[in-house]
């Protein structure tokens, strides 16, 4: 069916005029052609939309039927280009980002409320994913953009472009009431009791299992692995059952559990760094968008 939307106006037209010679005028075209236009669409629809008479022009019952859909898709219509526009500098459709857990306590929650108002119409699918998983979801193309703890592999350096976002020192998370934390705000390592280290998997994040080890080796402590989980969720909760201690992102200590307690090391930290990787082939315009916002945050 090649239905025109210059059809659909004519018949709105008379519709509205009830006159094919007021209704001529006002499409500026004289009036054996718009009868011959409403014909044709009578005969493409299979249905009389007009009784005509000595009186005038009536709507058949199809006529008025066909007269709400008609002016609905005129409308719709109208807007195209403003959507296509939208569209093209990212304004509309949908991002997948997927991010590590420690993002949900920093930065992720503030910059999705700004990239939310300044991208209304943009929907966003989240998932909270470790940084191997990310990678490899990266690389076969299943999310847009990813929130992880680098390194990047060579192999994924190769297809993924990447944006530093956040570096954090690292703090401790321990169980409440241990006399070393007493009246303290900063605390240094060999002062605590040997407690079980509670950490994320090495094939999981070398980068932050390293790092924390690395703390404990430049304190002189050899701390004894007591538990491996892979949230920070679940680490805090660890930690707040008395299962042991934990070396945590400093944006962490905003996860408040009872039972755990944060500090700051007076031993040396490094930085733990969380960035954004996202295909360096994928052009859509809503992860442009997305990306130079993030830049500018």
């Amino acid at each position: 069916m090649n239905l025109e939307l210059r059809q659909l106006r004519y018949f709105v037209t008379v519709a509205e005029e009830l006159h094919f010679g007021k209704a001529a005028l006002r499409l500026h075209m004289t009036q054996p052609p718009l009868s011959q236009a409403i014909q044709g669409l009578e005969e493409l629809l299979g249905a009389a939309l007009f009784e005509r008479n000595r009186r005038g022009v009536a709507l058949t019952p199809a006529g008025a039927a066909l007269l709400p859909e008609a002016r609905r898709l005129l409308a719709q219509s109208l807007e195209l280009p403003g959507l296509v526009q939208r569209a093209a500098a990212g304004e509309v459709g949908r991002i997948a980002l997927a991010f590590v857990s420690s993002a949900d306590y920093s930065v992720l929650p503030p910059f999705l409320r700004a990239y939310r108002a300044a991208y209304p119409q943009v929907q966003i699918t989240l998932q909270e994913a470790t940084s191997d998983l990310q990678l490899e979801q990266l690389l076969h193309n299943r999310i847009d953009a990813g929130l992880l703890i680098p390194p990047l592999p060579d192999k994924a350096k190769a297809e993924l472009d990447y944006l530093p976002v956040l570096r954090e020192p690292l703090v401790l998370a321990a169980p409440t009431g241990l006399p070393a934390l007493r009246g303290k705000k900063k605390v240094a390592l060999k002062d605590l009791p040997p407690l079980p280290l509670i950490i994320f998997p090495r094939a999981i994040s070398p980068a932050l299992y390293d790092a924390i080890l690395g703390v404990f080796r430049a304190a002189g402590v050899t701390p004894e692995i007591g538990q491996e989980a892979i949230q920070m969720q679940t680490i805090v909760s660890l930690v707040s059952a008395g299962m042991g201690l934990a070396l945590v992102p400093q944006s962490v200590s905003n996860l408040m559990r009872p039972g755990v307690e944060y500090r700051s090391l007076r031993d040396p930290t490094p930085l733990v760094e969380t960035g954004l990787a996202w295909r360096r082939d994928n052009q859509s315009p809503v992860l442009l968008g997305f990306l130079g916002l993030l830049r500018n945050y």
